[in-house]
């Protein structure tokens, strides 16, 4: 396969229906390491649905999905690549942010405490704070998304929607630690109704409409 070493994520004519319902119609995209690609379009023009794809939360209709060369459906390990924010973060309610993080952490055991600590603080949440995730504001709920999202320092971050809720000095917040990620070498999909954001951050971006592509800009 060409092009391999050189598209860390590589989406070939991928279809997704609902019965009759054409929710991804033939998409195909490369994603390069190091960038920032943004996708926007409409409330129901498929990018949940492709970031879903990409996580391998939904099985496409058709065509196939190669993170690092390798098939998403034949190679499970891939996932664990992946950092991800698909709204609404799902969290144990009566549980404290910390525990949450520690508890998700335990699933593939590779980091220790000090990283969960670090990633709370990189987003301006006190590890220590025994509140219950069920009292946060949603802002509160989706910079815990985010934590979770960058803790295991995952080399592809899939945020869909990251800034729904914040406010406007937590938005500049994250917009920082997204362009940090990116300087480390990592490639960062985000869907994002805020045309800031996309402006901002994104190096190249999809519009998707009704499931299809209908354009590719270069920022």
């Amino acid at each position: 396969r060409m092009g391999e070493k050189m598209n860390i994520i590589q989406i070939e004519d991928l279809v997704k229906k609902y019965n009759d319902t054409m929710v991804l119609n033939h998409v195909s995209i490369e994603l390069k390491k190091g960038k920032i690609y943004g996708l926007i379009g409409r409330n129901g023009s498929g990018k949940t649905v492709l970031l879903k794809c990409i996580c391998g939360f939904i099985t496409p209709t058709q065509g196939h999905i190669y993170i690092n060369g390798k098939d998403i459906e034949k190679c499970r390990s891939n996932r664990e690549n992946l950092g991800i924010i698909i709204e609404p973060p799902g969290f144990l309610t009566h549980y404290s942010g910390y525990k949450n993080l520690k508890m998700l952490a335990m699933i593939q055991n590779k980091i220790d405490k000090q990283q969960i600590i670090d990633a709370m603080k990189l987003v301006d949440l006190d590890p220590y704070n025994k509140k219950a995730v069920g009292k946060y504001s949603l802002g509160m709920k989706q910079r815990l998304g985010i934590a979770q999202a960058i803790m295991e320092n995952q080399q592809i971050l899939i945020l869909d929607e990251p800034m729904n809720g914040l406010d406007n000095s937590s938005v500049d917040k994250i917009r920082k630690i997204i362009l940090k990620l990116k300087q480390e070498g990592k490639t960062i999909v985000i869907a994002s109704h805020f045309k800031e954001d996309i402006q901002l951050l994104c190096d190249e971006v999809y519009q998707l409409d009704n499931g299809n592509i209908i354009e590719h800009i270069v920022c």
